[in-house]
């Protein structure tokens, strides 16, 4: 597939995102990669995959789990609560920076997406709700248990890991953070008016089930700076085996709540098509950016018009980021785009991640 990017498209212009200034509007989107260590330590190829994207106008990493007991959904994804996973995420910074480029650490809870063989403890969520999903185990495919519902009183524990972990990504010298509410991890199960059964002050209304994002939030920027602080929202999506038959109330809640906070930006991750789309981008003034998703074929000149009528600020896309380092290159070319390799996406090792080529190397003589 090749499209061509005029060089004063509307998506290769910069933009503010809050304190950090953006040279466009086409950013990465979080990619799980399952290459860290067992320990939640990204792997040592981490830095050498982020740097080559160094291009996008934002970063945004892999989603990295806030404490020990906050990952388990698949293996081998990183953290960000000790002090070696810290200094690895200090490198990575530093080498997408030494590239030109700014990246925010995407910062996630798993809930009731979590499996016990991967976590080594139980999982938690709103409510006793297990997903009807599978995941991979180290002993195979294993169905997700019934997780605990969490108490009331533990979740202001919750919240101070998501404060304590944007403060470790900031000083190992991330650009910011974004907050993960999206695809069926633990604030999107909290916020749907399907998986929260609760009947204290985190469920039933609208307002409720928004409480626990908009704490976190609220949290996260008292500690790093609202211009340091993105939230992603999925609204009605099914990921994670989370539905919502009110697609559009509780991130109304959630909004009202946060905007006077001017965080930095607004991640939706939501088809343009969708009837409650045009509700959910009336409702937020700030920064905003748009993710179509992966079963949605990226569309380039779609995306561009949107940025020319002002409907989004920025578009964040993943699988052509993942296949082509130098994307913006190509697309200013009108080249090729590399096509991803599905068998490696979540496979150890540099293939699939490290040895994607750019047009260089494509293009590079043959020696004898």
């Amino acid at each position: 597939m090749a499209f061509t990017l005029d060089e004063k498209a509307s998506l290769l212009t910069p933009v503010q995102v809050g304190d950090t200034a953006a040279s466009n509007r086409l950013f990465m989107a979080p990619l799980t990669r399952s290459r860290a260590q067992a320990d939640g330590t990204p792997s040592d190829l981490a830095a050498e995959y982020y740097s080559q994207r160094a291009a996008a106008g934002i970063i945004v990493t892999e989603a990295t789990s806030v404490s020990a007991t906050a990952g388990g959904a698949y293996l081998n994804t990183p953290g960000i609560y000790t002090d070696l996973h810290e200094q690895k995420w200090a490198e990575i910074a530093a080498a997408v920076h030494a590239q030109g480029g700014k990246i925010f650490l995407q910062l996630w809870h798993v809930g009731r997406m979590a499996h016990p063989d991967i976590s080594g403890g139980e999982s938690v969520a709103p409510s006793a709700i297990a997903a009807n999903l599978t995941t991979h185990t180290p002993s195979g495919k294993q169905p997700l248990p019934v997780p605990r519902a969490l108490e009331t009183a533990e979740i202001a524990g919750i919240v101070a890991d998501f404060r304590a972990a944007a403060r470790r990504a900031v000083d190992a010298g991330m650009d910011g953070v974004e907050i993960h509410g999206a695809n069926g991890y633990l604030l999107h199960q909290f916020a749907s008016d399907v998986v929260n059964q609760r009947t204290d002050t985190y469920g039933g209304s609208p307002a409720n089930r928004a409480r626990l994002t908009a704490e976190v939030v609220e949290a996260v920027v008292a500690e790093i700076g609202a211009g340091r602080v993105g939230l992603r929202i999925s609204p009605g999506n099914s990921g994670g085996d989370v539905h919502e038959v009110d697609a559009v109330g509780v991130y109304e809640a959630i909004v009202n709540r946060i905007e006077p906070l001017d965080i930095a930006y607004l991640h939706v991750l939501m088809n343009p098509a969708d009837q409650a789309f045009g509700e959910i981008r009336g409702l937020w003034s700030g920064t905003f950016v748009l993710n179509t998703g992966r079963e949605i074929a990226t569309d380039f000149c779609q995306l561009e018009s949107f940025v020319d009528m002002g409907a989004i600020s920025a578009a964040a896309v993943g699988r052509a980021y993942l296949a082509n380092p130098d994307l913006i290159d190509r697309l200013v070319l009108g080249a090729e785009l590399n096509e991803p390799d599905v068998s490696t996406f979540y496979a150890p090792g540099p293939a699939g991640y490290i040895d994607y080529p750019t047009l260089a190397v494509a293009v590079a003589p043959q020696t004898a």
